[in-house]
Order: structure tokens, then sequence, then C-alpha cells
């Protein structure tokens, strides 16, 4: 591996490591239907927090970036979704567990590293409810994802789409 050199590095050259006081990460919130990440939003928590939906685009990745994802507001139209900058040579691969908010069913779905560059929640089968949770990491060939979706008292379905 091989460090980007755009990045800045926080060391203090230390054996027992660096400890950074007052450390927050970023919060992404309150950014309409579209929103197009930057490199330099690596580790931001970002929200789903319009009823309408929001679309996430992930920037071109640089191995070790990653991107949390939350919902707040169940999503009502459009989807809360997650796609790759580059769908034709940029893919999602990992699991992600469905769960149904009174907790008769539970299921996994999983993303093949191939055909998978999106997540996209509908607010009922595919997630999309408040407390879906789901990380992504760049391993420096896929988007590694993992987390849960909430679907509802609907039986849960994939999130995972090709386009």
């Amino acid at each position: 591996m091989t460090a980007s050199t755009a990045l800045e590095v926080v060391d203090s050259g230390r054996a027992d490591g660096t400890r950074l006081r007052g450390k927050h990460r970023e919060v992404i919130q309150s950014v309409g239907a579209t929103y197009t990440l930057l490199p330099k939003h690596s580790g931001s928590l970002c929200l789903f927090d319009r009823a309408a939906g929001v679309v996430y685009t992930l920037p071109t990745p640089v191995e070790g970036m990653s991107f949390e994802f939350a919902t707040t507001v169940t999503i009502t139209s459009n989807a809360a979704k997650v796609i790759t900058a580059t769908p034709a040579s940029q893919f999602i691969l990992g699991t992600v567990f469905g769960y149904t908010t009174d907790a008769t069913e539970i299921d996994g779905f999983s993303a093949d590293g191939s055909t998978h560059v999106a997540i996209s929640s509908n607010g009922s089968t595919t997630g999309g409810v408040i407390g879906d949770r789901y990380t992504l990491v760049y391993t420096g060939s896929v988007w590694l994802v993992e987390g849960n979706i909430f679907c509802g008292t609907s039986t849960p379905a994939t999130p995972f789409a090709t386009s």
C-alpha cells in the first residue's frame, strides 16, 4: 500500500501512537436531493435526512477511504441511495442484514463485487427506514459494505442495484 501524497498525515512518530484531542468526524446532512462526496469527506457520517430521498455519489476512490451512512428520516418517495462514481468499473462487495421493525424477519443480502454499483432503499422492503446504518470502505479494488437496514413491517428485499 502506498499512501497518497495528497493526504495529510498526523503522527507523533512515537511507537505507542498519537492522541488527537477533540477529534470529531464530519456529519454531512441537509444536502438536498443529490450530493457528490469528495475525498476530503472520507470518514464522515452521511445522513439520509430527507423524506423525498437523497442520492449520494461516492468519490473516485483511494484505498482506505470510508463513509458511513445512516437513515434519520424514513423515505416516503424516491430513494435513499449510494452509487459509485464510475459504475462501469467500481463495484460493491459485502453484506447487509435486513430486519423488520417488529423483528419477525431477518434476511442477509450480498453485493457480488462485480455487478452491484449502488445501494438503494425505498422506505420499505429495501430499507430506508429510520435506523438504517451501513459503512463502505474502499479496499483498493472494491467498495466493501457491512451494515443493517430496516424494512418496516414489509418482507426485506435486497437493496443492492446494478445502476
